[in-house]
């Protein structure tokens, strides 16, 4: 069960003042086969079209080839602070999934190779066979199901806002989609589509992940950042300028999990019996534990 944190006593921590609301190409022609060598030749080339279809992701190939090269691609995001972030002091990438990635090659036997990634482009780096698995806390939407494979989830969170202290723009949850707000949100998030859906009199500002989004808050650039709970907790356990702007009940939680490309079920089984096992010993809680993420880890 997703235990909801307390977003009022959230709200009075950071708030600025005391009470203030915080189809790939196919169609090959059928052939009379006159021997048994033409036959064997076009069953040949229907397997490759068929692996091209697939993304050369046969049955059990990733899985195969993690066995005999020991190595385990993992895309990650150094951008989503609360989950996976680059530690400013050592410059090494920190987070649960980072840990739970690590835990995951171990598992396989394997060595973790980290692909540095993006919200906005992990599904590409997947398709491309770039990577294995993209760990990275993704939104398992319908749009994203439609080209990729999800795991169980292991995550789920709502969805916040952080506002400045210094700007009284968006007091409150409910003045978000007032004319004239600028609402900034980063790209590809699952947040994205959902704002351009909801919103209908403030500004959408799409942040690319070249761009800070604690400058373009800070600087005045942005009224509110709309962001998932774990960035909004790390930014404002750093950040004394930043107040929670809290919607009265949790806002549209969506559930976490890791994707992998389609064609392989032997690989998305491995994934997800990976994520039931350390539902069942452990290390999910320890990792969720020492990243400050219980209260949104799922158990089941």
């Amino acid at each position: 069960m997703v235990r909801w944190p307390d977003l009022r006593s959230m709200r009075n921590r950071f708030s600025g003042h005391p009470g203030a609301p915080g189809s790939r190409r196919g169609g090959t022609r059928e052939a009379r086969p006159a021997s048994a060598t033409l036959r064997r030749a076009a069953a040949g080339s229907a397997a490759l079209l068929m692996m091209a279809a697939c993304g050369d992701a046969s049955a059990g190939a990733v899985l195969d080839r993690v066995h005999a090269t020991r190595t385990l691609r993992v895309c990650l995001s150094q951008n989503d602070a609360g989950i996976t972030y680059r530690d400013p002091r050592t410059g090494e990438p920190r987070g649960i999934d980072v840990d739970l990635a690590a835990a995951f090659a171990g598992d396989l036997g394997a060595q973790i190779v980290m692909v540095d990634t993006s919200f906005d482009r992990f599904a590409d780096d997947l398709l491309a066979d770039r990577c294995d698995v993209a760990m990275l806390a993704v939104a398992a939407t319908a749009a994203r199901r439609e080209m990729l494979r999800f795991s169980r989830p292991y995550l789920s969170s709502g969805i916040v806002g952080v506002a400045s202290r210094g700007s009284e723009v968006v007091p409150g949850w409910g003045d978000l989609d007032r004319p004239g707000v600028r609402v900034g949100v980063q790209q590809g998030s699952q947040i994205e589509p959902l704002l351009r859906a909801t919103l209908k009199r403030a500004t959408l500002v799409v942040l690319d992940a070249r761009v800070n989004r604690e400058d373009e808050l800070q600087a005045g650039r942005l009224d509110v950042l709309v962001a998932g709970l774990p960035y909004a907790r790390r930014l404002l356990e750093n950040a004394d300028w930043a107040r929670l702007v809290a919607p009265p009940r949790p806002f549209h939680p969506m559930p976490y999990a890791y994707a992998v490309r389609p064609g392989d079920d032997a690989w998305l089984q491995t994934v997800d019996a990976f994520v039931a096992r350390i539902q069942r010993d452990g290390r999910l809680a320890e990792a969720a534990r020492r990243h400050h993420l219980t209260d949104i880890m799922l158990l089941q």
